[in-house]
């Protein structure tokens, strides 16, 4: 755990500042928090009981990503934050894939939020100027108020009083959302779960009473899939919750080749609003 980066973390239970302390954290209230062997700590409130990514889901999308499928998007995301100095707080993080690429070619540090285990052991080990925490984005975020200078959400789950209360006034916020056609290929001939039509409409009425839109953008192009890589991006998604994996091989291998579904997203810049 980078000490940078725990100079932007906060006590889950009280709010106050963590300092470093051996292999632990510390508030001055006394809450102690163990940094894991592999490099990340859990700031979970304690009895928060919530169902993150398993370790095969994580699995699956570490080696998707690592293949390359979906670098135009995190490209077109770190490209979002050009200018940004500071730490780079990703909500929602997962493996620490997109956040990393944002890292590169800068002096940033980035703080990568997880509610899953698994996904923060990876984004802990990610980028050498890069540290994890598990966290659940739905309640109070273990940062301290105005100590990030960007928030990134790529396909995660979208707190706007939080993002906005650890955001500095000049900050920026850069979300990545799926659009109604991302695989749409793939989603009909498996019977997968369909991304929201009104989900940018949807997206706006959230973020509109703490967040100004200055600067939006489609990401779309053509993937390239082997039949293990179609399964993996199944397994890697929320469909993976409700999915039969003997089955859904089966379905894949019957499918006309090549499978090359098209990916699109949005990629949406704001600023909070005071």
């Amino acid at each position: 755990m980078l000490d940078d980066v725990v100079a932007v973390l906060a006590c889950p239970h009280c709010g106050a500042d963590l300092d470093r302390t051996g292999n632990s954290l510390r508030c001055a209230a006394n809450h102690v928090f163990d940094i894991a062997r592999q490099g990340y700590v859990s700031l979970l409130p304690g009895g928060t009981k919530v169902a993150g990514d398993t370790a095969a889901m994580v699995a699956a999308r570490a080696d998707f990503l690592a293949a390359g499928h979906y670098a135009p998007i995190a490209d077109a995301a770190a490209e979002a934050l050009s200018g940004v100095e500071g730490c780079v707080v990703d909500i929602g993080a997962g493996t620490g894939y997109y956040l990393a690429r944002a890292l590169e070619g800068s002096d940033r540090i980035g703080l990568a939020l997880d509610v899953s285990k698994y996904a923060s052991r990876r984004a802990a080990k990610a980028h050498p100027r890069m540290g994890a925490a598990v966290a659940d984005a739905w309640q109070r975020l273990p940062v301290r108020t105005g100590a990030a200078s960007a928030v990134l959400n790529v396909f995660a789950p979208r707190n706007a009083a939080e993002m906005h209360r650890v955001l500095r006034p000049d900050g920026r916020l850069v979300v990545v959302v799926p659009n109604g056609d991302h695989l749409a290929d793939l989603v009909s001939a498996l019977g997968l779960l369909k991304v929201d039509e009104r989900k940018q409409e949807r997206l706006t009425e959230q973020l509109a009473d703490h967040f100004d839109l200055i600067a939006q953008r489609t990401c779309e192009f053509r993937l390239s899939l082997a039949e293990a890589e179609a399964e993996a991006v199944v397994a890697m998604g929320p469909s993976a919750w409700h999915a039969d994996p003997e089955a859904l091989r089966a379905q894949i291998a019957a499918l006309p080749k090549p499978l090359a579904p098209t990916a699109s997203v949005t990629i949406a810049s704001y600023r909070p609003r005071p």
